[in-house]
């Protein structure tokens, strides 16, 4: 599943998800601490950041899991500011073309990472035990409050 040895973020999440300890977590997400991870965490826990999207889940066609995605995270996730509420690349694209743009995202990453990105958008944490307190904990500078 990684892609040039790295991990997707699906994979960093689901991992620090099943470790037991807190700790553990925190470890796991600091040793793992690329761009496209920090950007999901911060666009789902900081709530200084809004969504330009309808709330819920868009109507796309996620990839088949055995099959390989055409893109991953570690190069969409560069496109996230096309998304957030007033920043000037979101606010200038019509809604029906920011919309589609954000389906293309989806259906362009794994299965797995466009539910993380669907969750991130929806404010919600992608898996158990990944917690705002957590992520603050682990990069006490990635949260504004």
């Amino acid at each position: 599943m990684a892609l040039n040895n790295r991990l997707h973020v699906f994979e960093i999440l689901e991992k620090a998800s099943k470790l037991k300890s807190r700790d553990e977590r925190i470890e796991m997400l600091q040793q793992h601490k690329i761009m496209p991870l920090l950007d999901v965490l911060k666009g789902t826990f900081d709530n200084t950041i809004q969504w330009n999207l309808p709330d819920g889940t868009p109507p796309y066609t996620p990839n088949t899991e055995d099959a390989p995605s055409p893109s991953s995270l570690l190069k969409q996730h560069m496109n996230f500011k096309y998304f957030v509420k007033g920043l000037r690349e979101s606010s200038s694209l019509p809604a029906v073309k920011r919309e589609r743009m954000f389906i293309d995202l989806l259906e362009s990453v794994s299965s797995q990472d466009a539910s993380v990105v669907v969750s991130m958008i929806n404010k919600k944490s992608p898996y158990k035990g990944i917690t705002k307190k957590l992520v603050q904990d682990a990069f006490p500078d990635l949260i504004v409050e």
